[in-house]
């Protein structure tokens, strides 16, 4: 192999001034590997803002696909943008990078305050993401081109190898970046104080390497501007942790009114109740004494109103209890132990086995003065087995364990709707299959199929029926439509010894019943986990 002429290497690494040796207060090989560990500390921050725009935005405005697309998308167009614009700086590489590193710690630091600010007093958040997506790509695309030309200022090598260097340090910090995200500053420090304190660390290693390791390539008043600015952008990161916590009290305030009373990140969904807790008028209902329901929202989404719930659960478990043994029930989902309270209104039923994502809803279930009321202690029930997984793969397991499954009567699918990326695996052909095992002879599956007046609903009918089960889709008014279905068709209506209902009558469900089936939409594609169609 031809090494190349001195000439082409200089090229390659940019005008004079950049190729300049620095003068460092350590040795060059020191100085090399000081260089290499704020490369690695700045990729493993940049990865972190990263991850923090695709999680807020998808708690904020949902479908996860999306969100990541286009935050992952703009952000890389932006970074390519970036290294382009960071040529011009090359001949000040110093001053570029420590300009560049303070900015990308302020805006990265307070990206996920200001979306939170612009979703809870705006109401939206799209044009908010992709600016932030755009100054944080651009910014840490104008990063690489700088540090190369610092690190070959250290010491001089070949071009091929200083890349490869400065991009395994790059690597492997967005690596840590991205691992530390999800299991130490999420579930240690939360979203907002998270990213602040990303950014500090992001400022604290850039200003170092600028301010001392490349200090005397800095006039005085340059070291000087420098340095305020660094400072500034520490304070200001410093006050927004000590603000977060006021901010996002206000912030919740704007989104749930002032009667919010809980509100827990719970390591799976940020979960808020109002309302619901005096004794009083309606008490029984999870009400105030001054007549406020009680109100649940997990991930910002409404779950639970007292104002409505009973509508929605007696219409969701009743019909399926009508007809056939009920003895053993399986709820999945319904952590809240509303759906259960229906379950247990039924004096055959022997055994209820939930199975349910989030410990923290259980927990709050269990324990809320107004939650507790509302579903009349049904966690409590000793009949009640309570399960903390997956839905879909407890069904996996229950179906691969070697032995025959436990069968049940009766299966109550009360999950989040389809439209929800994270939620569309159990609204698939694979999920109703392994559903469809853990049904005994004449048993009964019923899901929450959202509107009937959507493509959406009528694709969960067509799923289900895929599963070799035959349904009788049926409707409320007020966008709540079901799937009952069993493997051979089932009665539908409600047993003559089905306890007083306060929402529903059996001419409702009946003309629901009705209304569904003239709305219906033949011929629509299955859902599957590799060919989703909740999104089409």
């Amino acid at each position: 192999m031809i090494d190349p002429p001195e000439s082409a290497l200089a090229g390659a690494l940019g005008p004079p001034e950049a190729r300049t040796p620095a003068r460092l207060p350590v040795p060059a090989g020191l100085g090399r590997l000081l260089v290499l560990t704020v490369v690695f500390i700045c990729a493993a921050c940049g990865l972190v803002y990263e991850l923090e725009l695709v999680a807020l935005a998808t708690y904020l405005a949902g479908d996860s696909v999306t969100q990541s697309s286009v935050v992952l998308s703009v952000m890389i167009f932006a970074m390519g943008v970036g290294a382009l614009l960071a040529k011009r700086l090359r001949c000040r590489a110093v001053v570029g990078f420590g300009a560049v590193e303070a900015g990308l710690a302020l805006v990265g630091g307070c990206s996920a305050m200001a979306l939170y600010a612009c979703f809870a007093w705006f109401g939206q958040t799209r044009a908010a993401l992709v600016g932030f997506s755009l100054t944080i790509g651009t910014l840490i695309g104008a990063e690489v081109p700088l540090l190369m030309t610092l690190i070959q200022r250290v010491r001089r090598q070949d071009a091929g190898c200083a890349v490869a260097d400065l991009f395994a340090a790059d690597y492997v910090g967005a690596l840590v970046g991205g691992l530390a995200f999800p299991f130490l500053l999420l579930p240690a420090l939360g979203q907002l104080t998270g990213a602040l304190v990303t950014g500090a660390v992001n400022a604290t290693a850039g200003g170092a390497l600028v301010l001392w390791l490349f200090r005397r390539d800095l006039t005085v008043r340059t070291h000087r501007r420098l340095l305020i600015v660094n400072v500034l952008v520490l304070v200001l990161l410093a006050l927004g942790v000590l603000l977060a916590t006021p901010f996002e009290r206000a912030a919740r305030r704007a989104v749930y009114g002032s009667s919010a009373r809980v509100a827990v990140q719970t390591g799976i969904q940020e979960v808020v109740m109002t309302g619901g807790v005096d004794a009083g008028t309606g008490a029984g209902h999870g009400r105030k004494g001054s007549g406020r329901p009680l109100e649940l929202y997990l991930d910002g989404r409404l779950r639970v109103s007292a104002d409505t719930e009973s509508r929605y659960h007696e219409a969701l478990v009743h019909p399926a209890m009508a007809d056939g043994p009920r003895a053993r029930v399986l709820v999945l989902g319904g952590g809240d132990g509303l759906a259960v309270r229906e379950v247990l209104r039924h004096p055959a039923v022997r055994s209820v086995t939930v199975v349910e994502l989030d410990p923290g809803v259980v927990q709050l279930a269990r324990t809320d003065p107004g939650l507790s009321r509302l579903n009349r202690h049904s966690l409590g029930d000793p009949r009640v087995r309570v399960t903390t997984a997956d839905a879909f793969d407890w069904l996996r397991q229950q179906a691969g364990r070697g032995r025959p499954p436990a069968r049940y009567d009766v299966i109550v699918c009360d999950l989040p709707g389809p439209g929800l990326t994270a939620s569309t695996k159990l609204y698939s052909h694979e999920f109703y299959g392994l559903a469809a095992r853990l049904l005994a002879d004449g048993g009964r599956l019923v899901v929450d199929a959202q509107s009937p007046a959507a493509r959406t609903y009528w694709t969960v009918d067509a799923t289900v029926r895929s599963a070799g089960l035959t349904t009788v889709p049926y409707r409320l008014p007020g966008h709540w439509g079901f799937v009952l279905a069993a493997r051979q068709p089932p009665r539908f209506g409600l047993a003559p010894d089905t306890p007083p209902l306060t929402g529903l009558t059996a001419d409702e469900l009946q003309a629901g019943r009705r209304e569904a089936a003239r709305t219906r939409m033949p011929g629509l594609p299955v859902s599957t986990l590799m060919h989703p169609r909740y999104q089409d």
